[in-house]
C-alpha cells in the first residue's frame, strides 16, 4: 500500500514538472514575438514619415496650381494656299524597251555598240557574217534573169503563132497552149522578184540597227558567237528614258477627285525618291487604269515625265505625288496642335491674358506638317503645340518658343 502511494506521489511530481516546463517555454515565447512586432511597427511609422517628408508625394495632384505659369510651345493659326496631295508608291518604267536579237541565223561578226551608250534610231549595232544571204540574193536574181529570158522567146513563138493561125496552117489549140506558156513564165518572173526580195530582206537582216533612240544596257552575246532568230538571249537591251513613264496605286476611295482634278485640267505629279524627302522630276497624269483591283481596292495611274537629266531610272521605286487642289486662304495650324478629347477633337487656344481654354474645332485635309481647320479656329488665334498634358482650362502659360508667338494678339 505504501509503495503504490509513493509510486503515485512520484507521477504526479513528474506531471507538475512538465507542466512548469511548458508554461515557462510559451513565457519565453510569448515577449519575443511582441519585440519583433512592436519593432516591425516602429520602423514602418519611421520609414513612412522619412518618406513624407523626402518630398516624394505620390497621392498629391501633379497638375499646376492655377496661379502657376505653364511652359508651352504656341503657334499662330494662318491663311494660306494649300496643295492638297495624294501619294502613291509606284514604280519608274521607260517609254520603250526592246531586246536587241538577230532575225536571221548566222555568225556575230561585229558588235559597233559601246555598253551604256546613247543610240539614235537606224545607227548600226551589230553584223552577222552576209555570205549565205549574199549567195542567196544572187541566186534568186539569176533566176529572175532565166525567167526572163524564157518569157521572150515564148512570146515571140506566140507571135508567130498567132500570125499562122490566120492562114490556116496553126491549129487555135496550140496557139492556146502557147499563150498558155507565155502567162505561166510571167508569173514565175513574178514569184522571181518575190524571192529576190525576201532574199535581200535577209541580207539586210544581216545589219542590226536601233529600232528606236534609247540607252543600250550590257552586251550578252560576243562576236564570234552562233546566233539564231529562235534564242532566248538577246544580244543587249535598249531602253528609252526621255521621257518616261511612272506608275503607281492609289486607294479606290481617291478616283473621284483624281478626275475631277483632271476635269479641271493638266494634272501635276512630282516624283519623290523613296524617303519621300527629294523631289526629282515633275510631270503630268497620263490616264487612269480602265479597272479598280478588286483585291487590293486599288486603282493603277499612270504618269509622263520628260526625264530630261536622267533623274528617273528604269526599274526605280518613288513616291508619286498627285496634286488635285489648291485651297486657298485655308487656315492652318501645325499638325500637333490637334488634340483628341471624349467630345472630339479641340485645340489649346491661348487668349490675350496668356491664359488657354480648349476649343473644339472641326478639321480639312492634312498638307505636310500643317493641317486645315475649317471651324472653330481664327486667323490669327494661338494655338498650344507642346505641353498640352499640363493643362486645365483657364491655366496660365508661358511661351517658350519665340517673342513673336508670345505676344498677345491683337484685339479684333
Amino acid at each position: 500500500m505504501n509503495r503504490r502511494e509513493t509510486i503515485n506521489g512520484i507521477d504526479r511530481k513528474r506531471s507538475e514538472e512538465t507542466a512548469s516546463t511548458r508554461a515557462s517555454g510559451t513565457a519565453r515565447r510569448y515577449p519575443r514575438a511582441v519585440v519583433l512586432l512592436s519593432a516591425a511597427l516602429i520602423l514602418s511609422a519611421i520609414g513612412g514619415v522619412l518618406y513624407w517628408y523626402s518630398g516624394d508625394k505620390p497621392f498629391v495632384s501633379a497638375r499646376p496650381s492655377a496661379n502657376v505659369a505653364v511652359p508651352v510651345s504656341v503657334a499662330v493659326a494662318t491663311r494660306q494656299n494649300v496643295p492638297i496631295y495624294l501619294t502613291g508608291l509606284g514604280a519608274v518604267q521607260a517609254s520603250s524597251s526592246v531586246d536587241i536579237r538577230s532575225k536571221v541565223d548566222g555568225e556575230l561578226q561585229l558588235v559597233l555598240f559601246t555598253e551604256g551608250q546613247h543610240v539614235k534610231k537606224g545607227d548600226s549595232l551589230a553584223k552577222i557574217d552576209p555570205r549565205l544571204f549574199q549567195a542567196a540574193l544572187d541566186q534568186a536574181k539569176a533566176k529572175k534573169a532565166q525567167d526572163e529570158a524564157a518569157l521572150i522567146a515564148l512570146e515571140k513563138d506566140l507571135v508567130r503563132a498567132e500570125a499562122l493561125i490566120l492562114k490556116n496552117i496553126e491549129t487555135q489549140q496550140n496557139v492556146d497552149q502557147q499563150r498558155s506558156k507565155v502567162d505561166q513564165t510571167k508569173a514565175l518572173i513574178a514569184a522571181d522578184a518575190a524571192a529576190i526580195e525576201s532574199a535581200q530582206t535577209q541580207l539586210d537582216y544581216t545589219d542590226i540597227n536601233a529600232p528606236s533612240d534609247g540607252r543600250i544596257g550590257i552586251r550578252l552575246i560576243d562576236p564570234g558567237n552562233m546566233v539564231h532568230a529562235s534564242d532566248v538571249k538577246p544580244l543587249a537591251n535598249l531602253v528609252l528614258t526621255q521621257p518616261c513613264a511612272v506608275i503607281f496605286t492609289l486607294p479606290a476611295a481617291n478616283v473621284d477627285e483624281v478626275r475631277g482634278a483632271q476635269r479641271r485640267g493638266p494634272v501635276e505629279v512630282t516624283a519623290f525618291d523613296q524617303d519621300d524627302k527629294a523631289a526629282l522630276s515633275t510631270g503630268t497624269l497620263l490616264l487612269i487604269d480602265n479597272a479598280i483591283d478588286p483585291a487590293t481596292a486599288t486603282i493603277r495611274l499612270k504618269a509622263m515625265f520628260s526625264n530630261a537629266d536622267d533623274a528617273l531610272w528604269p526599274g526605280e521605286f518613288v513616291n508619286a505625288r498627285v496634286l488635285v487642289e489648291t485651297l486657298h486662304d485655308a487656315i492652318t495650324v501645325p499638325n500637333a496642335a490637334i488634340q483628341n478629347g471624349p467630345q472630339g477633337l479641340f485645340a489649346w487656344v491661348v487668349a490675350e491674358d496668356n491664359t488657354v481654354r480648349p476649343r473644339p474645332i472641326e478639321i480639312g485635309p492634312t498638307a505636310g506638317d500643317s493641317t486645315i481647320v475649317t471651324a472653330g479656329v481664327a486667323d490669327g488665334d494661338r494655338v498650344v503645340t507642346a505641353g498640352q498634358y499640363k493643362l486645365q482650362p483657364k491655366t496660365k502659360v508661358v511661351m517658350t518658343n519665340g517673342s513673336a508667338a508670345a505676344e498677345p494678339m491683337a484685339a479684333k
